[in-house]
């Protein structure tokens, strides 16, 4: 067992784990990529120096490391040891026994992996089948919180033999998504079953040294590798396989759609398509379900889905507008060059995330507005009293602490406001904890950072991570965790100025606060 431990990444200060791409059990070759890292001027892949078995991994995403800190642990580091060829202890007993050890690598559950949330994300959509053959990396899923939306990606080549998911589930942590077997472990299981078939006629040539079956061992002169038997996993039919003629094992589709799993939510789910197809589908708003299919056994290609949207765009040539949903009129697209020159500057990520959430609120949460005025005359002498001392502590004493603590104590004595509706089941959920997101507008977008139980805090501790994490939100260092679980928001337009305004409740929170600029009045 060897330890992987980060190189020298070039940066005095530590660097953030974006992405870990590997996990227990995992079977890489020298350059594949263990993890990535990002700093605050690039990012870096960390690749693997040798081929291994990944043991334990030591890194998440979203952690800090320095040079030198643990990565993962590896084993059979280089060529197997011949020792461990002559003996294959747990396969040289009998054939059915090596069936059973074979099966039992073949199949890895691919599970929800750590999305920040406490309270559970929504997979808004499943892009795989059973009998779909996936690449690394390919999405599984899609979850969705009250922030984002989020790609699952498959931990590794193969092939899905059983999902454990459907649409519109409310998952967490370590929820099974699917079952699937793993192309790579299949050929590999494949060469140690007619290893141990080829050692297992010539026993008495592995004992005596100089003998033809040793010599053959030695050589790697290995039968020709043969698919392994269909595996029967929770009464599902794996699709067929056939071996190619460099021994790689190449998945068939399945005969019909009978064979796949039975029909989910989404209509799109009933569609025989591949992730790759699936995910383009989503990228430009398709239903594959109206996607007329060519491929072999009725599969959606990306030329069917090519043609479908030629064939739309044909449809609405002369009709002028963007389609609006849901009976909601459509807005008119207007040729802003005709009145003067324009500039064209793409959405990022988190004004897109941003917009979409902020218009599925509106239309989806009834909100009622009430206004009112606060007398802070004393609140302001007293803040501006401690301005010496929060000179000292490093700390920016404004009003929005107060604000922020002033909240926690309304939350805790009115806790159907700190509650959230479940419509699925009917249900009022009531928080035991006090989370207050606070609203920041930065040049990427409007980000909302939370202050954890905001109870149990001091109004110097709030200011001293509210200026934290409006620090993180404006240089879009916030971690995933720093933006989630908030069961109440407060957002102040501070030096922006107005005396009242309405903001949108983000939901499932049930209310929202709005702060204008104070002012004297007589």
């Amino acid at each position: 067992m060897t330890t992987v431990c980060v190189p020298d990444i070039g940066d005095t200060s530590s660097v953030t784990v974006i992405e870990v791409t590997i996990t227990k059990g995992d079977i890489i070759s020298e350059g594949d990529t263990l993890v990535v890292l990002e700093s605050d001027k690039a990012s870096m892949e960390i690749p693997a120096e040798t081929s291994g078995v990944i043991g334990e991994v030591h890194l998440s995403e979203g952690s800090e490391v320095n040079e030198g800190d643990p990565i993962c642990e590896l084993d059979f580091v280089g060529e197997q040891p011949r020792e461990d060829v002559a003996n294959v202890k747990h396969l040289e007993t009998t054939a059915d026994h090596i069936e059973t050890e074979l099966e039992k690598d073949n199949i890895q559950l691919v599970c929800v992996p750590d999305t920040g949330s406490a309270d559970g994300v929504t997979v808004i959509e499943v892009a795989v089948a059973v009998g779909d053959a996936v690449a690394e990396g390919d999405t599984l899923i899609v979850l969705e919180s009250d922030k984002a939306s989020m790609e699952i990606p498959a931990p590794a080549d193969g092939i899905i033999i059983a999902l454990k998911i459907s649409e519109g589930q409310q998952v967490i942590q370590d929820d099974p998504i699917c079952e699937m077997a793993s192309s790579d472990k299949l050929v590999q299981n494949s060469a140690s079953v007619s290893l141990v078939s080829s050692s297992h006629e010539g026993r008495d040539g592995l004992t005596s040294s100089g003998s033809e079956g040793d010599s053959d061992i030695r050589d790697n002169k290995i039968a020709d590798i043969e698919a392994p038997p269909a595996l029967e996993v929770v009464g599902v039919k794996p699709p067929s396989s056939s071996v190619s003629e460099s021994g790689a094992i190449v998945p068939l589709a399945p005969k019909s759609l009978a064979d796949s799993e039975p029909s989910l939510q989404s209509a799109t789910s009933d569609v025989h398509a591949g992730p790759a197809v699936r995910a383009l589908a989503r990228e430009i708003g398709a239903n594959l379900s109206l996607v007329l299919a060519t491929g072999p056994r009725g599969r959606v290609t990306k030329d069917d889905l090519y043609n479908f949207v030629k064939t739309k765009l044909k449809e609405s040539e002369s009709a002028i507008g963007v389609p609006g949903g849901s009976g909601i009129p459509t807005i008119p697209i207007f040729d802003f060059e005709a009145f003067g020159p324009v500039e064209r500057i793409p959405m990022t990520k988190i004004q897109k995330l941003t917009a979409d959430n902020m218009t599925r609120c509106l239309l989806n949460v009834p909100a009622v507005t009430q206004f009112d005025q606060a007398d802070i005359t004393e609140l302001e002498a007293f803040r501006k009293s401690m301005k010496a001392e929060a000179e000292k502590k490093g700390v920016k004493l404004t009003p929005l602490p107060f604000l922020i603590k002033a909240s926690a104590h309304a939350l805790a004595e009115l806790p159907q406001v700190n509650a959230s509706i479940d419509p699925s089941k009917e249900e009022i959920i009531r928080k035991d904890y006090i989370h207050i997101g606070i609203a920041v507008d930065t040049p990427d977008g409007l980000m909302v950072p939370v202050i954890h139980d905001v109870n149990k805090k001091g109004v110097w501790e709030i200011a001293a991570e509210v200026l934290a994490l409006a620090d993180k939100a404006k240089n879009r260092k916030l971690k995933p965790a720093e933006m989630q679980g908030a069961t109440f928001t407060v957002s102040s337009l501070g030096s922006i100025g107005g005396t009242a305004f309405t903001p949108i409740v983000p939901s499932p929170q049930a209310a929202i606060l709005g702060v204008s600029k104070a002012s004297m009045e007589p």
